[in-house]
């Protein structure tokens, strides 16, 4: 089967829908016995052998080879990989996936899940870059079993093997399970609030940490953005995100308990050329509404590389959602994209600005079905001092926000100050999140869970409160992000951990650092990393108290040999210009030098880190 194929019929579901546990007055309800894979059994009796999960292999296939599990295989797989579990596991245990992308390892998390095991989704030990953080997963999840597949097997048993996991768990590879296993499975008494599975954070600002996502949560928040992003039942979709991340996990939610299929690449299949995502999301929005996720950056990315080649039909107008969340969305690459695509039929209101994070399981807000995504300029010493006031774009010291939207159905998100209380609209503070898809707390963490977790609102807004209609003693999860209400929409301006703070005055780092990469072509635009260091640390002038700036920022291409001098004046010259600050040390490294997360978030606290043990020292 070619990866072009265009269209694929899918029966009408005779399943419970999802939107059966929905009020009339939009309250969400799920009864106590339900589970993440409750629905596969029923969408197998109504799909049969029609497609459920559908991977397009470019490794070995320059033009992409198809490999696809109907419903009937899926859940024959699912049992077959429950029952070799329930052999060797007891319910609870933790089972870590750690597969490429693929069809094997969407089976293998639903296999470990149904098995009444908590899944642990991982990556494998080829990902280049990241063995550090696989191990250090590893050795905090304590998995019983290690899923992966036969091609895989050999690189993870040598990883496992120069860096050994306490208990030594049991490797099984899912595609040498029989399939007359299935027959042995028993159901798993799994209850509703019993954890599904383990999402570990990106380490973005810290070491992973493991959020324990109940069947609750993700099927709730499943049923949130079904109705807050005008996702459908049955919807299709593409994505080339990662399983291991929270966004691209939660993209096999939807057809698991909402019908449909899904189809998957692989994220090095999209980086290398980028327009395969969008060949697929036309190849799929040919047969009806589709929707995909993806970070801000391949917005971007796409507009510049993934243009249709000269003689290629190309019709995005039935491409109904395309999430933009899990790193600053910004309209620049959002207006890039929808002018590069408009040709191509693509609606005005395609692209939504979405807020979300693993501890909410995934969604928070986003734009609504109807609007076109919508920014703001705000006074950026006014956002600083906590306060956001708008100002025409030409107004000096003006920064440009977008807006993510409002919260998902029953979630709820104020913003309060450093003491708990909520404040007005229009005032800076910490976005706080209260809602059924929320975690249950970290792994194995108790302290940090109740930290992040465990907060009490001590007062609300007489007014207008965004925490209407949730109890007085309620728990809420302090997010560590900041942000502000305006017009009822939601505006996320940064995080907490990453504030640089000199001589008594916030600055934002993902600002300044869009200072750096405008303020010379000779940088790579979106590779920068800001943040402070303290003074003694630097052999320069401006005192010996408090912190100085640093930037780091990547060579663009062909630059390599450019004398950095006048690269480095003219990076000051606009950080001092603009933000009326000083920078204390400008260093450009190579391209790739930068450290990121597994999910492409730049690594701030691990690029300070490599500053300051001298790794990018001339």
């Amino acid at each position: 089967m070619g990866a072009d194929c265009l269209s694929i019929s899918v029966a009408k579901p005779a399943v419970a829908d999802i939107g059966d546990y929905v009020r009339a007055d939009g309250t969400i309800v799920l009864p106590d016995g339900l589970r993440l894979t409750s629905f596969l059994d029923q969408n197998r009796a109504a799909y049969g052998d029609g497609p459920s999960y559908r991977f397009i292999d470019y490794a070995k296939h320059p033009d992409g080879r198809v490999n696809e599990l109907s419903w009937n295989a899926l859940w024959s797989q699912v049992r077959a990989i429950g029952a070799r579990l329930q052999q060797v596991t007891k319910p609870g245990d933790r089972v870590a996936i750690v597969a490429p992308q693929g069809v094997e390892y969407v089976a293998a998390f639903f296999g470990a899940v149904h098995a009444g095991n908590i899944a642990v989704p991982l990556f494998a030990p080829t990902l280049s870059g990241h063995a550090e953080r696989l191990t250090a997963v590893l050795a905090d999840a304590r998995p019983t079993v290690v899923l992966t597949t036969t091609a895989a097997a050999e690189s993870v048993r040598g990883f496992m093997r120069t860096h050994p996991v306490a208990g030594r768990p049991r490797l099984i590879a899912v595609d040498a399970i029989p399939a007359t296993l299935a027959s042995m499975f028993t159901d798993a008494t799994t209850s509703s609030d019993d954890v599904a599975y383990l999402q570990y954070t990106s380490g973005s600002t810290r070491t992973p940490a493991g959020v324990e996502i109940t069947h609750r949560a993700v099927c709730t928040n499943v049923v949130q953005m079904t109705l807050g992003a005008g996702v459908d039942r049955g919807i299709r979709s593409v994505s080339w995100l990662p399983l291991y991340h929270d966004m691209g996990l939660l993209m096999i939610m939807f057809p698991a308990l909402g019908g449909g299929y899904l189809t998957l690449l692989d994220p090095m299949a999209f980086l290398r050329r980028p327009y395969r995502w969008i060949k697929q999301l036309s190849a799929e929005a040919a047969g009806g509404r589709t929707f995909s996720p993806a970070p801000n950056f391949a917005y971007e990315l796409t507009a510049e590389r993934g243009l249709p080649p000269q003689g290629d039909t190309v019709d995005l107008s039935n491409v109904v959602s395309l999430l933009n969340g899990s790193e600053p969305v910004t309209m620049s690459a959002i207006e890039k994209f929808t002018k590069a695509f408009a040709p191509y039929g693509l609606p005005a209101t395609a692209i939504k600005p979405s807020y979300g994070m693993a501890e909410a399981t995934l969604g928070v807000a986003t734009t609504a079905p109807d609007a076109e995504a919508r920014g703001v300029f705000l006074d950026r010493v006014q956002v600083a001092a906590g306060r956001a006031v708008v100002v025409a774009p030409e107004t000096p010291g003006a920064v440009a926000y977008v807006s993510c939207g409002r919260p998902f159905p029953n979630v709820w998100a104020v913003i309060a100050s450093s003491d708990g209380a909520e404040v007005p609209d229009g005032t800076v503070g910490e976005i706080w999140l209260q809602g059924n898809n929320i975690g249950r707390g970290y792994f194995g963490r108790e302290d940090e869970t109740q930290r992040t977790f465990g907060n009490k609102l001590q007062s609300r807004l007489e007014y207008a409160s965004h925490a209407e209609g949730t109890p007085d003693n309620g728990y809420w999860l302090a997010t560590g992000d900041l942000g502000v209400y305006l017009d009822g929409e939601l505006y996320l301006t940064g995080r907490i951990k990453d504030l640089v703070i000199i001589d008594g005055r916030n600055h934002y780092p993902h600002d300044i650092e869009t200072t750096v990469s405008q303020a010379s072509t000779a940088i790579r635009a979106g590779y920068v990393a800001a943040f402070s260091v303290p003074a003694g640390t630097l052999d320069s002038p401006g005192g010996n108290a408090g912190e100085q700036l640093v930037v780091v920022a990547e060579r663009a291409a062909g630059v390599g040999r450019a004398d950095p001098g006048p690269i480095a004046a003219e990076v000051r010259a606009a950080v001092s210009r603009e933000h009326r600050i000083r920078v204390a040390d400008v260093r450009l490294v190579a391209a790739g030098t930068i450290p990121r997360t597994t999910s492409g978030k730049l690594a701030r606290n691990a690029c300070r880190a490599e500053y300051l043990a001298g790794r990018f020292d001339r």
